[in-house]
């Protein structure tokens, strides 16, 4: 609706999902609901492109790296990148890739062709 109403082109920003996690015992997070979350925008994004005609240059997430929540909290994860603290303990503050990493990279390096897994 946006490029139909101004013909001008867009950038999808600020696109992410925040969800409570932790780490497993392989040090990573099987975070299937994130890489299924952004696939459906990806797959929405190429109708608009393909489809409609719409001028995207660009799509952005929010950190790639687990980052405070707007409220102050690390309660909720947003990133591909899990950012070992917790809301008052800092612990080590080491980073572990999530399973979306590996997948985001792959959507990164097809410039956004492959899709799955």
């Amino acid at each position: 609706d946006i490029y139909r109403r101004y013909k001008k082109p867009i950038i999808i920003l600020e696109c992410g999902i925040g969800v409570d996690e932790k780490l497993n015992d392989n040090m990573s997070v099987d975070d299937d609901y994130r890489i299924d979350y952004f696939k459906n925008h990806l797959v929405e994004m190429k109708k608009a492109i393909e489809i409609d005609g719409v001028d995207c240059f660009g799509f952005l997430t929010w950190g790639p790296i687990d980052i405070l929540s707007s409220q102050g909290e690390m309660k909720k994860r947003y990133g591909f990148i899990y950012v070992d603290r917790g809301e008052t303990d800092f612990k080590d503050m080491k980073r572990y890739k999530k399973k979306s990493f590996h997948w985001f990279k792959k959507v990164i390096e097809s410039n956004g062709e492959v899709l799955d897994l």
